[in-house]
């Protein structure tokens, strides 16, 4: 029961993530990078991203680190989850 509890948590906390990145993606197309509303976002989401953009260059103007960022929260999602509910 603790594991199921445990597994249910750790999935809602990534994917509140996957959302926050996906949110700060939009949100660099309209906000300032200033704006209260961004920077909060990109407080939480830019520690997670900087590791991935050292190894991953811009491929011309396009940054592929928060796709990136998003599969391996998913995968890491997936493979948490399967550990945590076989306990």
């Amino acid at each position: 029961m603790v594991f199921v509890l445990l597994a249910q948590l750790v999935d809602f906390v990534i994917q509140i993530l996957i959302l926050l990145i996906f949110v700060s993606v939009i949100l660099s197309f309209f906000l300032s990078p200033y704006h209260p509303v961004r920077t909060a976002i990109d407080r939480i989401i830019d520690p997670l991203l900087t590791p991935i953009r050292r190894v991953v260059p811009l491929v011309g103007m396009f940054d592929f680190s928060p796709l990136i960022l998003m599969i391996l929260l998913d995968v890491i999602d997936q493979i948490l989850r399967s550990i945590l509910l076989r306990l």
